[in-house]
């Protein structure tokens, strides 16, 4: 009985490690260019009037932060809410840098604003 449970243990150790290690390779941070809007005005609010009406959107009317990517035009759920300050990071076009999780939404490491070139 006390090798089958030392058994157990190691194998379950080892299962443990492998998930692990493919956890974090799933995870790679990347960036993209685009704008921070609210989930009621998704793309519609990806320019620099918006900023008022998805800041009383967001606190006033329970919609949340989004990112709007500019090439595609995809609306992007935030996972980490709390990494958007909006009175700096809305309004202007940005680079959002994060990974993308598996349930679709971004988790944000940073926002800057995105450099014209």
């Amino acid at each position: 009985m006390k090798k089958a449970l030392t058994s157990f243990a190691l194998l379950a150790a080892l299962f443990a490690t492998f998930s692990v290690s493919a956890i974090g390779q799933d995870m790679k941070t990347m960036t993209w260019k685009g704008w921070i809007s609210d989930s009621a005005c998704g793309a519609k609010g990806a320019n620099a009037d918006a900023k008022s009406c998805s800041m009383t959107c967001v606190k006033d009317k329970g919609a949340t932060w989004v990112f709007v990517d500019s090439k595609s035009k995809k609306v992007i759920p935030i996972h980490n809410q709390d990494a958007v300050m909006p009175d700096s990071n809305l309004g202007m076009e940005v680079k959002l840098t994060g990974h993308m999780m598996d349930n679709g939404m971004v988790h944000v490491d940073s926002i800057a604003p995105a450099m014209k070139m």
